[in-house]
């Protein structure tokens, strides 16, 4: 494996002898707009994981609260390993006793456009990333409009914050984690989900 693999601490931390989350490296990158994927993680503590497709991996930060359609809202957003794209359409349940054991729920998906601009100027995603802010429009089943991630911290404990940007999407009235809990791909509850794998 090379050193330079992306994938390299996603797959050390994982017996996929035991585990159903996919491995990595059985789909290329997405034809049209790039793929996000906001997870449910019922974990030792439940959280949100928001994804955006860079380079062929998912670029992945845990939402302890999820995201909130009012910009008034802050979410923390922890940055994790990169996850393979397959991952996105992964639901089912991570044993016990290995990474991240819990049940998994595809909350939302869709396509993302980047939007981060510097002086009027379009920013690569890769570099917006690297520079700690990234503006996205989201095209989901459930978030959809602008959403802004910027680092405020840097280092050892690096932390972002996910914050729903001012546009036509904004509801501040709406919380979609409270009142849209089920999957967005097969419409079950993560109750469902920890019962049927």
């Amino acid at each position: 494996m090379a050193e330079d693999d992306p994938l390299k601490p996603y797959r050390e931390k994982r017996q996929f002898c035991r585990t159903p989350e996919p491995s990595g490296g059985g789909s290329g990158p997405s034809r049209g707009d790039p793929l996000f994927v906001v997870q449910k993680h019922a974990a030792k503590k439940l959280h949100y994981d928001f994804r955006l497709e860079l380079e062929g991996v998912l670029k992945s930060w845990a939402v302890p609260k999820g995201p909130s359609l009012n910009p008034a809202e802050k979410r923390l957003a922890v940055p994790t390993e990169d996850h393979p794209l397959e991952y996105a359409h992964f639901e089912g349940v991570i044993p016990e006793g290995e990474y991240g054991a819990g049940t998994v729920m595809v909350w939302d998906i869709g396509t993302f456009r980047n939007l981060t601009e510097k002086k009027g100027k379009p920013v690569p995603l890769a570099e917006a990333v690297a520079h700690g802010h990234v503006k996205v429009w989201l095209q989901g089943k459930k978030l959809r409009g602008g959403f802004s991630l910027t680092r405020f911290k840097t280092g050892k404990d690096e932390a972002w914050l996910l914050v729903k940007n001012q546009d036509e999407m904004a509801d501040a009235r709406r919380d979609p984690v409270a009142e849209e809990p089920d999957s967005a791909l097969s419409g079950r509850s993560l109750e469902e989900i920890a019962r049927q794998g």
